[in-house]
């Protein structure tokens, strides 16, 4: 009996708050695509080809559109056959090998004396300008490696790539155009969703990151999915005394598209709000100081007074967890 008069102070105490406990749910709002990206050509080209079409879906990486490349194709021909030439590196190869020993067979003919100085000191600068030769060609060698990497970069622009994976939600453009700074796709991430639910400022100061928030989508078959809030704005609407916040919707199989209305139901906040207004009401000082007397029947617990304007909303919350609400009257 002592714990339904305690759930009793409570939900009284509870409905004596209605500036905090007031919030509206659900809440509506509005499902967005992440992230959308305007992707656009980083050079001026005609396009050659379009390998998506609206609607189509996409991976991060994964070509949209390419440019005409003839003369790019040319240069990366010619830089990869450079890079791929051995013969002269070969050649300084062979050329400081056979230096090298003519100047070991010189050295050992000088220390028989069958050889001037002069004759000696020749084949150490024939040496080295072996080596001098060979270095020069390794080189050259990793030089033509470099101008074949910025040969494959220069061609690699020519192809029009999906920044993240999604959807193809525009095509402004077709085989043919010229583009130079306008937008050719527009790519909608839709794994995971986005949405916005503005909130009024009496929970603000209960609104935290990390939060759970059941969003159900007004889609025909949808079922309610948990989100999770990523993003509470720390500035305030003046005009209407409401602030946003962004939440995180998971969506794996991508059954649920972008654009959608939907409603917002704030568990979380809900739960903190009743926690922390209902409190245990502390007993007063006459009910404190007067002690029953030893042997003395247990009086009967003291119903605690409601207010008539708080009666409507204590009935309401009580018929579920008492099945009966206390006649007040007298």
């Amino acid at each position: 009996m002592k714990s339904v008069f305690g759930r009793l102070a409570g939900l009284v105490a509870l409905a004596s708050m209605p500036a905090v406990a007031a919030v509206p749910s659900p809440l509506g709002c509005l499902i967005e695509p992440f992230q959308s990206a305007e992707v656009g050509s980083p050079v001026v080209g005609v396009i050659e080809a379009i390998q998506v079409e609206r609607g189509d879906r996409v991976t991060r990486g994964q070509p949209l559109a390419t440019l005409r490349a003839d003369v790019e194709r040319m240069s990366m021909a010619v830089a990869q056959s450079r890079a791929n030439a051995v013969g002269e590196l070969k050649a300084a190869r062979a050329n400081a090998e056979l230096a090298r020993q003519k100047l070991a067979r010189a050295e050992d003919l000088a220390r028989q004396q069958f050889i001037s100085g002069q004759a000696l000191e020749q084949a150490r600068a024939e040496a080295v300008v072996a080596e001098n030769r060979l270095a020069q060609a390794e080189e050259q060698r990793g030089i033509y490696a470099s101008e074949q990497r910025l040969a494959r970069a220069q061609l690699e622009l020519r192809t029009i790539r999906s920044p993240s994976n999604g959807v193809v939600a525009e095509r402004y453009v077709s085989v043919g155009e010229r583009v130079e700074e306008k937008p050719m796709f527009r790519v909608a991430e839709d794994d995971p969703l986005r949405v916005e639910v503005v909130l009024p400022v009496s929970v603000f100061p209960l609104v935290k990151k990390g939060m759970r928030v059941t969003v159900l989508p007004e889609l025909p078959g949808a079922t309610p999915r948990e989100a999770r809030i990523i993003i509470v704005d720390r500035i305030v609407e003046g005009a209407s005394n409401t602030f946003r916040v962004r939440l995180e919707l998971p969506n794996p199989d991508r059954s649920l598209p972008a654009g959608l209305r939907c409603k917002a139901e704030l568990s979380d906040v809900e739960i903190a709000l009743h926690r922390a207004a209902a409190t245990p009401l502390r007993p007063t000082a006459a009910r404190a100081s007067a002690a029953p007397p030893p042997h003395a029947a247990s009086p009967a617990p003291a119903v605690p007074s409601i207010a008539p304007s708080a009666q409507g909303a204590l009935a309401l919350r009580l018929s579920p967890q008492l099945g009966a609400v206390p006649n007040t009257r007298p």
